[in-house]
């Protein structure tokens, strides 16, 4: 009776990729509906960051930039899947445009960095905040452009009011990871 309740039920991993990638398209969907919107900043907060980070750290760096693409190909496309229940190509021009596409290079960055440095829950926090640090560094560019802001100001819209949530899940995230990474890695 154990063996047939240890029986894995796919025995594909293109299938288990495939299945991944959907999943994490849905968690950070629905990250975006988790949104705080702040009155001084045109960025709300979202979970989005959490999953963006976790696609590319437990799926490994091409099927984590295989999820956020799809992502954001899906919102392009028109599905109200963006925070805000936003869609379409305008909301790439928009102010959270930079942030999504720190989400692309986010997860690629973590997927090809975190597994070359597993020893420990400090180390693999580090390597999320940097993480974490592209897409907020993305989105600053991106309003560098959109708004044309002071370096001050943009750092008050785009940066400060995110770092207490993003600490909280670059914490949430490792701690997800460190449990979860040795059975995406049996199965991916």
């Amino acid at each position: 009776m154990e063996a047939i309740l240890k029986r894995e039920i796919v025995l594909s991993k293109r299938i288990y990729g495939v299945c991944c990638v959907f999943i994490f398209v849905a968690f950070t969907a629905l990250g975006a509906f988790v949104r705080i919107p702040l009155p001084f900043t045109p960025v709300p907060i979202t979970l989005q960051t959490l999953f963006v980070l976790l696609s590319g750290a437990l799926l490994g760096s091409s099927l984590g930039l295989t999820a956020q693409l799809s992502y954001i190909f899906l919102g392009v496309l028109g599905l109200p899947i963006f925070s805000g229940a936003g869609s379409g190509l305008i909301y790439l021009f928009g102010p959270t445009g930079g942030y999504l596409v720190g989400f692309v290079l986010a997860s690629l960055w973590i997927g090809r960095t975190v597994r070359q440095t597993e020893r420990g829950f400090w180390l693999t926090f580090v390597v999320f905040c940097l993480a974490d640090l592209i897409i907020l560094f993305c989105g600053l560019i991106w309003l560098k452009l959109f708004f044309r802001y002071s370096f001050s100001k943009l750092l008050f819209i785009g940066f400060i009011p995110f770092i207490i949530t993003d600490i909280l899940k670059v914490f949430t995230a490792c701690g997800i990871y460190l449990k979860l990474k040795h059975r995406f890695q049996a199965i991916l």
